[in-house]
């Protein structure tokens, strides 16, 4: 039996902002670091996340019942990595550039903290709507987290937002401010401190008015 707790609609909401995975819960930060030097890939890791994270949750969900306390972190596990090879093979047959530009980071999702957190704390214990719902909310948080990071790197190491030149042009004399270390890792832990404090100070400010609101 379901436990109670916030509805499917809430717990959608929760994933986006309140509780975004990257600048709330700081989870599966491997990836957000490593593979938003462009929008391409970081799109198409979240896609992989959110992917592996909606069919786990589901599946987790549906065997809830069956689940034993002591084998339930091997059940995840062998459940996300079904469904990482999937969408690793998938990428091999028809993206297979970009396979092999993310590299290990598409099978390193089997390990990534997000997608075990959500079937512990959701999925065993809620029905399949919530479940979906939750990681539907938590896929899209995911991929707003990576999509910001992406964009602040992509333009100022290169001018471009998903390889589109939007600044300037190879070969021109704006060339010379490209900020070339943001696409090394040095630029992903400077963008993602940026972008961390702004969204600390945002939601303090957001709760400091709600309180002298309700004030």
């Amino acid at each position: 039996m379901a436990n109670d707790g916030p509805t499917p609609l809430e717990r959608f909401v929760n994933g986006v902002i309140p509780e975004n995975p990257v600048y709330r819960q700081l989870l599966g930060m491997c990836p957000v670091l490593a593979v938003t030097g462009s929008m391409k890939a970081a799109m198409t890791m979240a896609a992989a996340v959110a992917f592996v994270l909606i069919c786990a949750n589901v599946i987790v969900s549906l065997i809830r019942n069956l689940l034993q306390p002591h084998l339930r972190i091997l059940v995840f596990t062998l459940t996300i990595a079904t469904f990482v090879t999937i969408a690793d093979r998938l990428l091999k047959a028809y993206m297979y550039d970009m396979s092999k530009e993310l590299g290990p980071y598409i099978p390193l999702i089997i390990v990534n903290c997000l997608i075990i957190a959500r079937c512990e704390v959701c999925a065993s214990k809620q029905r399949v709507f919530t479940a979906l719902s939750d990681a539907v909310g938590q896929s899209v948080g995911f991929a707003l987290g990576l999509a910001s990071m992406a964009t602040v790197r992509e333009l100022l190491s290169s001018g471009s937002w998903f390889g589109v030149e939007l600044f300037w042009k190879t070969g021109t004399a704006g060339e010379q401010y490209r900020w070339g270390l943001m696409a090394l890792a040095p630029g992903a832990f400077f963008t993602l401190g940026i972008l961390l404090g702004a969204a600390v100070w945002i939601g303090s400010m957001c709760n400091k008015n709600k309180t002298t609101l309700e004030a």
